[in-house]
């Protein structure tokens, strides 16, 4: 009877140092499921003749332990009942991130990486207002070559600055701030692409920035494809070259093909192939970590009128609702993921919708906001939750694979003082009432850092699970 009682004392042992995060209740019963399973292991095998020598009641009971610490802590979404947003209306508050099981902690992280992470465990981090904060941006205004011309208000002679004075906080906890240094840590040896529109690159722009602030020699960042070549192909790079690592962009407004073409007239044909994702010309499925979004392009008025546009296959529609068209296209893209991502080796992420703030007309026609230098602080002023995203989060619920959804939407609808307005040019006789103004994007420094903040604690969670499966 020795080596039963030996196990049974191992066996409970086990179920009070398992450090993976289920509940107590669930623990437990994976002990005593694990205590009965090899109770009748040892009860149906003679232990002297039968187990090999090698295998003793310790070492069987370590096995156990390392099996039970290996139970992958991410699990896809699966059930319609699942809460990815905040939702007064089902009396929802399930944090886009909570719906993933927990990464368990490594106990050799510093302990204030582990309080932090403890907090966000339990908190839904897209669920907050902004608040005054005089502490320093994450990277200076005017100071990062890398920012295109229609983000860098600063350097477009933007007068007043207290768009940066505005920091996320999230109701019931904290997050951290933006430490480069331990994200490139984490990113070491690893390829991370963002794919989407031009607000996927606004946060991309906002990435490579608050990173190269961190790095001390700055000469080492190279950029893989300059400026001009992504203009014709798509595709813009940076290697962090002392963490052999690289932040890239790949330009897919639809995530779905879009096709040009003449007829022998010369009239100009354009059609959305909702049956076929954007084939971009360098790959990035085996990418470490990739950041989808869309969005914007489909509000645009070809794609909102959804005339003759949107194809399947050989079939043309006459017209169909911009947001059926959405869900196909969000269908395309969800199955191509689930088919070609490997989920032991990348993290999925998918962006939100960024609101825009027109006043007074859209972007082509006199929409304005360069009046703006507050936020919105009434939430009766914000915009309804757009219906696209009940539909992206209707679409992530079913897929086979974990997709981390970073929930923008809310967080950017206070924030009508944070866009470029008339300062997206760097010409200052453009500025006049009438001009085009920018009020989709967003000046950088700027909001999309906070985006960034979000991410960084966001793959804070996953990012032990992640260096485990490497």
């Amino acid at each position: 009877m020795a080596p039963y009682k030996n196990l049974f004392t191992t066996s409970i042992n086990i179920s009070r140092t398992l450090s993976f995060p289920l509940p107590r209740s669930r623990t437990h019963r994976l002990a005593i499921a694990l205590l009965l399973l090899s109770l009748f292991f040892f009860s149906s095998t003679s232990l002297t003749n039968q187990l090999p020598s090698f295998l003793t009641v310790s070492s069987l009971a370590s096995s156990i332990l390392f099996a039970a610490n290996y139970i992958s802590p991410f699990s896809s979404i699966t059930s319609s009942r699942t809460c990815l947003v905040s939702d007064s209306t089902d009396n929802c508050t399930l944090s886009s991130v909570t719906a993933m099981e927990r990464t368990r902690m490594n106990p050799r992280k510093e302990e204030e990486i582990d309080d932090v992470i403890a907090g966000l465990s339990s908190c839904d981090i897209f669920n907050g207002n902004w608040v005054l904060d005089d502490s320093d941006p994450i990277y200076q205004p005017g100071s990062c070559p890398f920012l295109d011309d229609a983000f860098n208000c600063f350097n477009n002679g933007r007068p007043d600055l207290d768009y940066l004075r505005y920091r996320w906080k999230p109701h019931g906890c904290h997050i951290p701030r933006f430490d480069g240094r331990q994200m490139l840590r984490m990113l070491r040896g690893k390829r991370m692409v963002f794919v989407g529109d031009s607000l996927n690159r606004n946060m991309w722009q906002s990435l490579v920035c608050a990173l190269r602030e961190s790095v001390e020699n700055k000469s080492r960042i190279f950029e893989i494809e300059g400026r001009r070549e992504f203009r014709t192909r798509g595709f813009y790079s940076f290697n962090f070259v002392d963490h052999n690592c690289s932040i890239d962009f790949v330009k897919s407004p639809f995530l779905v093909q879009e096709w040009r073409s003449s007829d022998r007239r010369g009239n100009r044909k354009e059609r959305l192939r909702l049956d076929m994702i954007q084939t971009p010309s360098f790959n990035y499925h085996d990418a470490d970590i990739i950041i989808f979004n869309t969005g914007h392009w489909w509000t645009h008025q070809k794609t909102y009128r959804g005339k003759n546009y949107f194809q399947e296959g050989r079939k043309v529609y006459n017209r169909l609702e911009v947001n059926e068209a959405y869900k196909k296209a969000l269908w395309t893209w969800a199955k191509w993921v689930d088919s070609n991502i490997n989920r032991s080796h990348t993290r999925v992420f998918f962006g939100g919708y960024s609101a825009s703030h027109f006043r007074k007309g859209k972007w082509d026609s006199g929409g304005h906001c360069h009046e703006e230098r507050q936020p919105v602080t009434n939430d009766t002023l914000l915009k309804p939750y757009p219906l696209m995203m009940k539909i992206l989060e209707s679409v992530i619920s079913e897929m086979k694979t974990p997709v981390f959804y970073l929930n923008i939407t809310r967080m950017t609808g206070y924030r009508k003082d944070g866009h470029p307005s008339v300062y997206r040019k760097p010409n200052v006789h453009q500025r006049i009432p009438g001009i085009i103004q920018d009020c989709s994007h967003w000046c950088l420094p700027g909001v999309p850092d906070s985006w960034n903040e979000l991410f960084y604690a966001t793959y804070l969670l996953s990012h032990h699970d992640l260096s485990s499966n490497h």
